[in-house]
């Protein structure tokens, strides 16, 4: 796993150049570090100095940044990086200023790596011109490789009809957007969706062969239940899932994590839409847990059990559970808390490996976000 040291690496060799870095720097603020060439380094004693040619600097420090922006030509700036770029999933954005910070231009990255949103900030600052060739920002239409990134949505696959998907967009082609859950503002809410675009809410209202292309938003795996729509599709996976979990003191962690997977596929649910675990807070130090937590980055909430027992929606109350942590549910509740949800998506369910004495409960909640139809109803 690659190392960031920063969001923005800004490059200057000239004096013109150094000035627009330092207005750059005063904006970015402690986002950006300044390289500039070791000739000038009484104009900006704060920068970081280098030797010409910039080639060792750049190998160091390219895959350590979002985004390089570059006060220099953009012929200069292309046989630099030439050699180190690898793949437009992984490499950072290439933004590049002349020397009277006229233009900003995007050279690198545009979507998957923010270029051209950084190009568009950049330019900003500087009151520039951006410079942005990318075909669907140009044309103000949806951006399929991205959609709902803000948001933290992901990909299921980047490789999965994303190119396809991309064309038909731009080429105004009849495309359909299934929204089974997720935030709505996707596309902003005071803005019609582009006029080939048809917006569903369920996968059941739309006959595949009728679009060019699907871009399906759920938490669901659908491939082997739909495997026409998934054929047509790009999935994305909204952060909507909540799971509640109990468990026996010192469950191993191991044990845990097969839990969670085996509950999640067993229900047909994405890993990737889960955001985050819940529980009782005499479980918040419990080792399985956090490190389950830690290993794949989730939000963690624990719930006293007088809250958790006064918590409606409980579909498998226990008595003998409140007998022992003081609470009739943990699970369950704990996720309905959580995920600020009415009802459960999945009820409590037990899960125990033969070769290990200690074992786990697991509910599901969805977080429940109204649709785009909604909010243009309210």
């Amino acid at each position: 796993m690659k190392t960031i040291k920063n969001e923005f690496a800004i490059y200057a060799i000239t004096k013109d150049g150094i000035e627009i870095a330092k207005k750059l720097k005063e904006n970015l603020k402690e986002q950006s570090d300044v390289y500039i060439s070791y000739k000038f380094s009484e104009n900006y004693p704060e920068a970081t100095t280098f030797q010409l040619p910039m080639g060792p600097i750049l190998s160091e420090n390219f895959n350590q940044y979002y985004c390089h922006i570059f006060i220099l030509s953009v012929g200069a700036v292309v046989r630099m990086i030439k050699d180190l770029i690898q793949d437009k999933k992984k490499d950072p954005a290439i933004i590049c200023i002349d020397d009277k910070a006229k233009f900003s231009i995007c050279l690198l990255s545009g979507h998957i790596g923010r270029g051209n949103y950084y190009t568009q900030k950049i330019a900003n600052i500087l009151n520039a011109i951006p410079v942005i060739t990318t075909a669907s920002d140009v044309k103000g239409t949806l951006t399929v490789d991205i959609l709902g990134r803000e948001l933290g949505w992901q990909l299921e696959d980047l490789e999965h009809n994303v190119t396809r998907g991309c064309a038909a967009v731009v080429n105004e082609e009849k495309v359909a957007i299934i929204q089974e859950c997720g935030e709505p503002d996707f596309w902003p809410l005071d803005k019609p969706l582009p006029k080939n675009i048809y917006y569903f809410t369920r996968i059941e209202e739309v006959q595949p062969e009728q679009y060019s292309i699907l871009l399906i938003i759920t938490d669901r795996e659908i491939q082997n239940d739909h495997p026409e729509y998934w054929e047509k599709g790009i999935i994305y996976r909204p952060k909507t899932l909540i799971l509640g979990v109990g468990c026996d003191k010192d469950i191993p962690s191991d044990v845990f994590e097969r839990g969670i997977f085996d509950f999640l596929k067993r229900h047909k649910l994405s890993f990737k839409s889960v955001k985050g675990i819940a529980t009782i807070d005499k479980k918040q130090n419990e080792k399985a847990i956090i490190d389950f937590v830690n290993k794949y980055n989730l939000e963690f909430q624990v719930y006293p059990a007088e809250i958790l027992d006064q918590v409606e929606g409980i579909e498998n109350p226990s008595e003998v559970v409140k007998k022992y942590v003081g609470s009739r549910g943990v699970a369950e509740p704990a996720c309905l808390l959580m995920a600020k949800a009415q009802k459960l998506l999945i009820p409590r369910e037990k899960y125990k490996e033969d070769t290990c004495k200690q074992n786990m409960t697991i509910a599901a909640a969805r977080i429940i976000y109204p649709n785009r139809n909604e909010v243009k109803n309210e």
